[in-house]
């Protein structure tokens, strides 16, 4: 009895994770991760870097720990026990893309990761910017990323009643679907899926924004962390080993 006491799960934590779904059409990529695949396949060190504004530093968490980058290495090693898993969490608030885009030469590219989990959108719609220049800005990023050859996974606005009350939100969300799938890279599609779990019942918009309106809360980053490290592990499963990328050469 002992032995199963300290195995079990918290019961909240296991309640909240069971609660924790989302279709496949909304958290399956549509690209291969090669890098990510190959060194899961080889059991080499997987290095991941997240970068964004306060959605990646955690704002609304109740510590660090709680922020979505955290639970998702946890998760991450989880799933591949021995594997060295390591997430760096690049997250700034407040930053908009110029400022993002700006800090890959210094907080991406030297660590070298095989992917990159970059999470914007949300400060172009609150802002009210210019949608073509905004999507202009998220090109350019990709494209460093890119010739850096690393996998690159877009994270796409949160569903949360500041950026509802933003009638731009669904262009930003649009333009970066597009960005995506005119570049080639994953995108974790977080607004349809924060939807999905207020529309079909599974929460309520409070049981998952904190009470700003806009920022997740512990639920809803650790949920987010979840379904991201199942898409992670299922991209990385349906690359074929003959067709991952050749290993990178050093820069």
């Amino acid at each position: 009895m002992a032995l199963v006491a300290l195995l079990a799960p918290p019961a909240r934590a296991a309640h909240e994770a069971g609660r924790c779904t989302a279709p496949d059409e909304l958290t399956r990529f549509s690209v291969a991760l090669p890098n990510t695949a190959r060194a899961i396949r080889q059991g080499r060190a997987l290095v991941i870097v997240t970068i964004g504004s306060s959605s990646t530093a955690g704002v609304g968490a109740s510590d660090p720990s709680h922020a979505y980058p955290a639970v998702l290495a946890e998760e991450l090693r989880r799933r591949w026990p021995r594997l060295a898993v390591t997430v760096i969490n690049k997250g700034v608030s407040g930053e908009m893309i110029s400022e993002v885009v700006g800090r890959f030469e210094r907080d991406v590219l030297p660590h070298r990761p095989q992917l990159v989990i970059w999470q914007t959108g949300s400060l172009a719609v609150l802002g009210a910017g210019d949608v073509e220049a905004y999507a202009a800005a998220v090109r350019q990023g990709i494209g460093r990323l890119k010739t850096a050859r690393m996998d690159v996974v877009l994270m796409d606005p949160q569903f949360a009643p500041r950026v509802l009350a933003r009638p731009l939100h669904r262009r930003v969300v649009d333009a970066l679907g597009a960005a995506a799938n005119d570049t080639k890279v994953a995108v974790f599609r977080r607004f349809a899926v924060m939807q999905h779990w207020v529309s079909s019942g599974q929460y309520k918009m409070d049981e998952v924004v904190s009470r700003d309106g806009l920022h997740l809360n512990d639920v809803s980053y650790g949920c987010i962390a979840r379904l991201l490290a199942d898409s992670l592990a299922a991209a990385a499963r349906a690359v074929p080993e003959e067709q991952q990328d050749p290993p990178r050469r050093p820069e």
